[in-house]
């Protein structure tokens, strides 16, 4: 289906920063009322990557949230910059916080990440001949910490609520349907 019922009256920008834009938008809503609607555009591409190793073991990186003002437990993940391939961002984004690096290299999942109020679009990938070294951290990911860990075990952790974070849980649960399990 590609016809919008939505009809557009008009845009204005709220608010913009180096990450995300803030539209609002009046609109004509598909019964025919008149109203706004909020409008998150993203600048980078959200982008997730499953570390796979030989003998099925993963990573995940934890961190203090800000928005959420709590802990998470997530696959590597981060943005992905106009400019770059899903592909280089990934790789840039598992060295960065992990120091792997992958020799193959599959996209496994597209998602839309919020769409009822936002563009943001979600890429995840599984990475595998993996090889490890330093990682190169931005300050914001100064306490972070890494844990390699069985993938079932990750599994258990999506499914008991422990990881919540959307790109974990889709990219894990892809996983483990790859995997058969």
């Amino acid at each position: 289906m590609n016809n919008n019922p939505w009809t557009t009256l008009s845009r204005e920008d709220i608010y913009e920063n180096p990450w995300i834009k803030l539209e609002e938008h009046k609109v004509i809503n598909p019964s025919g009322g008149k109203g706004i609607y909020g409008k998150v555009h993203f600048k980078n591409t959200a982008i997730g990557i499953i570390p796979l190793d030989e003998a099925n073991n993963t990573w995940l990186v934890g961190q203090h949230r800000y928005v959420l003002n709590e802990w998470s437990w997530e696959i590597p993940e981060g943005g992905g910059p106009v400019g770059k391939t899903f592909l280089e961002s990934a790789q840039r984004e598992l060295l960065e916080e992990t120091g792997l690096k992958a020799e193959k290299w599959t996209e496994i999942q597209r998602a839309h990440l919020s769409n009822s109020v936002s563009d943001e679009v979600g890429y995840i990938f599984l990475a595998e001949g993996l090889s490890e070294g330093e990682h190169e951290r931005e300050a914001t990911e100064a306490d972070m910490k890494v844990w390699k860990l069985p993938f079932r075990e990750a599994l258990q952790m999506v499914l008991d609520g422990k990881i919540i974070d959307s790109l974990s849980v889709m990219g894990i649960l892809k996983v483990a349907r790859i995997l058969g399990f």
